[in-house]
């Protein structure tokens, strides 16, 4: 399972928090390592440099193997709760598809 980070011009990145967002996507998402090729995560702020709340957002698109991608957005107050709420949506989405593969 390949995972792309994206970032908006608003948001770098420390090869520390990108470790720990891969570790974090991994382990979440480990059962269904055999299910993803690939999985590409784009953070942005939602209104710049402005404070607010629920800002920070969070999109994945899951690419499954013979399937449509799947994508899933979750906003929060800051990039570790966006991060954690899409990847329950996302864990949410892919249960759907596996039991529905194994159906079949």
């Amino acid at each position: 399972m390949t995972i792309q980070l994206n970032t908006d011009k608003n948001l770098t990145i420390h090869q520390e928090y990108e470790d720990k967002i891969q570790t974090q996507i991994t382990d979440a998402l480990s059962r269904f390592s055999d299910l993803i090729t690939r999985l590409e995560v784009h953070l942005s702020d939602e209104n710049g440099s402005k404070d607010g709340l629920e800002d920070k957002r969070c999109l994945i698109e899951a690419k499954i193997t013979g399937k449509e991608p799947i994508a899933v957005t979750n906003l929060g107050n800051n990039y570790d709760l966006a991060i954690a709420g899409a990847l329950t949506k996302l864990k949410s989405k892919l249960e759907t598809v596996a039991g529905k593969m194994k159906a079949h």
